[in-house]
């Protein structure tokens, strides 16, 4: 493999190393926060949804953050391959046009517009999504605490700056400021432990799937937030992927839900947006015990267009040039077939000494 690498907890790397892997193995699908990294992932997400897990029968359960939820999301619906197309599609060529004497989009502009787009992408079938057979979503957001209940002018900022220092000193101390809500369809449990952070859950509905979902997607000072979702405690829901940015949690728990098979655009799995510069709180727990991450080896990624993964510096560097954006993210995608490739490769024909430990 030239592309693709594969790591393992040690409960999955014996199971790798013993057995392979069949879909009937997997129980979680984690989908990570990160914005057009996960470009990356489209081909792996098609044959995985399209071909591969439609082999096995038993319940999945499907947990996102940001980008990651809506392609969770997007697995749920009839014709998955032709969703994920058309997810893709619809990322690359985003673009807003600026207001006059702006060098940038408004968090309004961005939010009125996203959410105009998901609606068209989802319209009619958010019966698709909730009532999959199998497929059991979990959308995380991060619900605002206090300060951050609301968002303002002058507490948005402040709110988050205590949440830098809080979190800094304790991941846990990050919940005075920020819960995990996870809004979790067909009244599944959670698939992991809520023993690490401050977790509520609730059902999500056609009535607050839409809201759910944006809300996740809700990157602050880029987007606005999303208030008082149906269902749901009030206040104000921003990205999940501030308190789960890659969805470091406990899988152990329950214990037989199977192994968790992570599609990831990176090795490591940082557990909120804060971390990201806390390079100890990167390193693998007892929490993945039982995962497996596919990731792409970065001397791969320093030959994709600008020798690095699509992410939101493209819209500063490109500017209002969206289409010469769109070409490279667009190459980025393609390339990533290989990905795809070998996995299905990997699974025809099974090398343990092909799997390293997370």
């Amino acid at each position: 493999m030239k592309a693709l690498r594969i790591h393992a907890g040690p409960v999955a790397l014996r199971h790798l190393r013993e057995q392979g892997l069949r879909p009937d193995d997997v129980g979680v699908v984690p989908g990570a926060a990160g914005g057009p990294k996960g470009l990356i992932l489209g081909p792996l997400d098609r044959f995985l949804f399209g071909q591969w897990l439609p082999r096995s029968s038993q319940p999945i359960d499907l947990v996102g953050a940001s980008i990651g939820a809506w392609r969770m999301a997007t697995a749920c619906l009839n014709d998955p391959v032709a969703a994920f197309e058309r997810l893709e599609h619809d990322y690359i060529h985003q673009h807003y046009e600026l207001p006059p004497g702006r060098k940038r989009p408004t968090a309004e502009q961005v939010s009125r517009e996203f959410g105009q787009n998901l609606h068209a992408f989802y319209d009619g079938r958010i019966g698709e999504v909730l009532g999959h057979p199998r497929y059991r979503l979990h959308i995380v957001t991060s619900r605002g605490r206090h300060l951050l209940g609301r968002e303002g002018a002058a507490r948005t900022p402040l709110g988050y700056l205590g949440a830098f220092v809080a979190n800094t000193l304790h991941r846990k101390a990050l919940g005075a400021w920020l819960e995990r809500v996870v809004f979790s369809g067909a009244g599944a449990p959670l698939p992991f432990g809520t023993g690490d952070f401050r977790t509520r859950q609730v059902p999500l509905t056609e009535a607050n799937f839409r809201s759910a979902l944006q809300a996740s997607c809700s990157i602050p000072f880029v987007l606005q937030a999303i208030h008082d979702i149906p269902g749901a405690p009030r206040g104000a829901y921003w990205d999940g992927g501030i308190t789960d940015y890659h969805l470091h949690l406990d899988y152990g728990t329950p214990k037989a839900a199977g192994l968790v098979l992570y599609p990831h655009f990176q090795k490591s799995v940082v557990p909120g947006w804060l971390d990201k510069g806390l390079k100890w709180r990167h390193r693998a727990t007892h929490f993945l015990d039982r995962m497996v991450v596919l990731a792409p080896d970065p001397e791969w990624v320093r030959r994709l267009p600008n020798g690095k993964l699509p992410d939101r510096t493209d819209f500063t560097h490109y500017g209002m040039d969206w289409r010469a954006r769109a070409k490279a993210w667009g190459g980025a995608a393609s390339a990533s077939q290989q990905l795809a490739d070998e996995w299905q490769g990997w699974l025809d024909k099974p090398d343990p000494g092909l799997v390293t430990p997370l």
